[in-house]
């Protein structure tokens, strides 16, 4: 198989920078969430807890409206300009983003300016994670060798969780230091001011990370250059499939890493403070095990782990949000998540290697980004408004058995799909 020329340390240097970046993104993206209790009653009309969620968590998922946007602008930017020229433009307004966040006045003051201007910071977020996925994506997986490419791109979603673990202690050492007043009068702009001066110190660094081979071989090419037709008139197969394969994963993934946080104090009845910490250690482990997946998957395949996750998730969904209903004590409750994160550690470890090995390098950025945005527009932004829906509704076990029916649907598509590895088209090149 074809391996890059560049040297190891090179190469390691190379996947720490993008990862670093990513860090950054998903910091200031699930400082969002994890903050969310705190600013929903500041910007948000006067209201009971779950409504003013529910308008939060809308706002939320308008910023993955924007996300499919974001993938095509920038995964044809990455083809185009390469992948590191679109890395730094995504941290670029990522940290405008989060500036805008940590400067808006409250509602009381300003009416309805305050949620309007939040929208705008979502808006410019969802472009920037729209754009860093399919770019992060691509680069770590050309930048890894053929033998380790699994465990190296695994690092997306390790700095990824990273970010969310950043953010969760931030909120950690802020709730110890200060009251509750404080934190939803004025502590809660502190994370989204770390995360905008964060951003500076990645634009650098990313600033001098080098190029992929596979990049430079498509350049000298004369394959036809990336755009949304080219992607869909050439390559409906994998655009769909990828489309099919993260409906289920990202909707997991999302339910059980953000929603989870409130689902522990507004159903389960934990206060804020130990539902944090209980995610805290759960996110923490989860995230060491990414790497051990994806070494795994280097060893086995992409296939057998990914059909795992469909098959445990489609058997454990419901009865794992069924225990966590009435789970007497916050080990209970570790346990349960614990073995939620587990199961969707077959999709998140290795979503984003498959996906790149799906397209060759002259539409890869915008192949792994543009469908995967749409997945997530769709189902993975929407997650936590659906579930506060469906329980201001007092139907609240509808959702358990709504994410159940979407990881089906993507182990359909695990099943029908050849396993990326044995097929790598980043080999082939």
């Amino acid at each position: 198989m074809a391996e890059s020329p560049a040297p190891q340390r090179t190469r390691i240097f190379a996947i720490f920078g993008g990862s670093a970046g990513n860090l950054v993104e998903w910091y200031d993206w699930y400082a969002y969430s994890a903050f969310a209790l705190y600013f929903a009653p500041v910007l948000f009309p006067p209201n009971d807890q779950t409504t003013q969620l529910l308008s939060n968590s809308l706002v939320f998922a308008v910023g993955f409206l924007m996300r499919p946007i974001g993938a095509w602008i920038m995964g044809v930017y990455a083809d185009r300009r390469g992948r590191k020229a679109g890395l730094t433009l995504s941290v670029g307004l990522m940290c405008f983003g989060s500036m805008i966040i940590a400067a808006i006045p409250p509602y009381a003051s300003v009416g309805w300016v305050a949620p309007a201007l939040l929208v705008v910071a979502r808006l410019l977020q969802g472009l920037s994670i729209g754009g860093e996925y399919g770019a992060s994506a691509t680069y770590l997986s050309e930048m890894a060798s053929s033998r380790h490419r699994g465990f190296f791109s695994s690092f997306q979603y390790v700095t990824l969780i990273m970010g969310q673990q950043v953010a969760l202690a931030v909120q950690l050492v802020l709730q110890a230091t200060m009251s509750d007043a404080a934190l939803e009068s004025w502590g809660w702009r502190i994370p989204f001011v770390i995360g905008g001066v964060l951003a500076v110190t990645v634009l650098y660094l990313r600033r001098r990370l080098m190029e992929t081979e596979s990049f430079a071989k498509a350049q000298e090419s004369d394959a036809p250059k990336s755009s949304a037709f080219s992607l869909f008139r050439h390559y409906p197969g994998q655009a769909a499939l990828v489309i099919a394969l993260t409906a289920g994963g990202t909707l997991a993934f999302y339910t059980y890493s953000i929603y989870m946080q409130k689902f522990l104090v507004n159903t389960t009845g934990f206060s804020r403070e130990t539902a944090t910490w209980i995610m805290a250690i759960a996110l923490f482990l989860y995230m060491a095990m990414q790497p051990l997946v994806g070494a795994l998957s280097d060893i086995v395949g992409r296939k057998p782990l990914m059909v795992g996750f469909g098959v445990l998730g489609v058997l454990c969904t419901v009865p794992i949000f069924r225990a966590l209903e009435t789970a007497g004590t916050p080990f209970h409750a570790f346990l349960l998540v614990m073995a939620a994160l587990t199961i969707v550690s077959g999709y998140t470890a290795i979503n984003a290697v498959v996906k790149a090995e799906l397209f060759p390098a002259h539409i890869r950025a915008l192949g792994v980004a543009l469908p995967y945005a749409i997945a997530n527009a769709m189902f993975g932004g929407t997650a936590e408004s659906v579930g506060l829906f469906l329980k201001s509704r007092g139907q609240e076990p509808m959702f358990y058995w709504y994410v159940t029916g979407m990881i089906g649907v993507s182990l359909v598509a695990y099943l029908w799909m050849k396993d990326s590895k044995a097929h790598s088209l980043i080999d082939k090149e």
